[in-house]
């Protein structure tokens, strides 16, 4: 059956020989069947996540020229501000503006491959302005970084894998990602505050810094599950990333954002995301046959899996991650591809209009056919949404 809800797991029984057992069992079904859970019992204290939340709201409020200097394409590392609607999510505009962060690196070296100029500085808003914003967000990460290595081990542990399964994907100075998100209530974008999508990586954790109501997953059956905050909790998102690895086993959940009511003020959340190593290369983990099963068992019970958004990883497509998520970006930030990476973005056009092209001629000759052929033998055409 689809899911209707979305369970919560604590992850302090994964740090107690007494209650891992049962919170392993709890996370396997949570992993086959739902691909989205929250996690409460991170080891972080409130007051950092309380601290989080309010410097992330005051960024917003800072004047447009103080963002402005710290602006996305200003940099080719993806890394800094967006302006409302300047990100594309299933070729429509996101109404939010957002400020994307990641764990410090190096600025990339000429002989380094092209994808590895995400891993570069942050630009941060001035200290003049936002004195305690730096510290606290270089603090979450840090401990956002070793949340996301243990739940990776337990999510190893529950596919009967070692809890080191998955090392070998990961750089010794990985890089995380965060971003800080505002949905406005207000405006000619209002309606998609991200499109449907899935995250890319292994494992997404969403801190939910204000009380509105918008994240919502999607089941089998295509319907909309609302996941509303939860004081204390972390929202989990598996990724395609976990979903290639594990060669489906892991689900990797389609969800969105709708913006705010009209009045009910702005909504505000602060994603991080667990990175890979950009030189890894994607091969399914040998994943026992008894939890292969389980898998294939869920499946049929929901009549079929509901894949109705790009998958990043297809195989034989890139060499390596890093090539993915480059290409990735481009696509959804065009202003920074045009700036900096303009050759990428004309394949992606080209790509995508090739797409748009073909989707025009399959359906002018499905039209054709409906109408000559007579009614007993007209073919049903399923529509999927993208």
């Amino acid at each position: 059956m689809a899911f209707t809800t979305i369970p919560v797991l604590d992850l302090s029984e994964a740090r107690s020989e007494d209650t891992k057992p049962a919170f392993l069992k709890q996370l396997r079904q949570a992993l086959l069947t739902v691909g989205f859970l929250y996690i409460k019992g991170t080891g972080i204290e409130q007051d950092l996540y309380d601290l989080v939340c309010e410097e992330g709201i005051r960024f917003f409020g800072l004047p447009d020229e103080e963002k402005l200097k710290i602006e996305m394409k200003n940099e080719p590392s993806f890394l800094g501000y967006s302006k409302l609607g300047n990100e594309i999510t299933a070729q429509k505009a996101d109404w939010r503006e957002q400020l994307d962060l990641s764990t410090p690196h190096p600025v990339r070296q000429p002989s380094d491959p092209l994808y590895h100029n995400l891993l570069a500085p942050n630009q941060w808003p001035s200290p003049a302005s936002l004195p305690a914003f730096r510290p606290a967000f270089e603090e979450y990460m840090r401990q956002m970084s070793s949340v996301s290595t243990l739940f990776t081990s337990v999510i190893a542990e529950a596919l009967d894998l070692p809890p080191t399964a998955f090392t070998r994907f990961f750089d010794p100075d990985q890089q995380h990602k965060l971003k800080i998100v505002k949905y406005p209530d207000n405006g000619s974008g209002v309606g998609q505050g991200v499109g449907p999508h899935k995250d890319s990586m292994l494992t997404s954790y969403l801190l939910q810094a204000s009380p509105h109501k918008g994240l919502q997953a999607q089941n089998a059956k295509g319907e909309w599950i609302d996941c509303p905050p939860i004081r204390g909790t972390l929202v989990v998102a598996i990724g395609q990333g976990l979903e290639a690895l594990t060669g489906g086993v892991c689900a990797s959940t389609t969800h969105r954002v709708l913006s705010p009511a009209a009045g009910a003020g702005a909504r505000y959340s602060i994603p991080f995301f667990q990175g890979v190593s950009y030189d890894a290369r994607f091969e399914s983990m040998e994943v026992p046959e008894h939890v292969r099963a389980l898998r294939e068992d869920v499946l049929e019970s929901q009549g079929g899996r509901r894949d109705d958004v790009e998958f990043t990883f297809v195989k034989g497509r890139w060499n390596h991650l890093g090539e993915a998520t480059l290409m990735n970006r481009v696509k959804s930030h065009p202003d920074v591809g045009q700036a900096w990476y303009p050759d990428l973005l004309k394949q992606i056009r080209a790509q995508q209009a090739a797409e748009e092209a073909a989707k025009t001629r399959v359906e002018g000759e499905d039209t054709t056919v409906r109408a000559t052929a007579p009614p007993a033998e007209r073919p049903q055409v399923a529509v999927e949404a993208h």
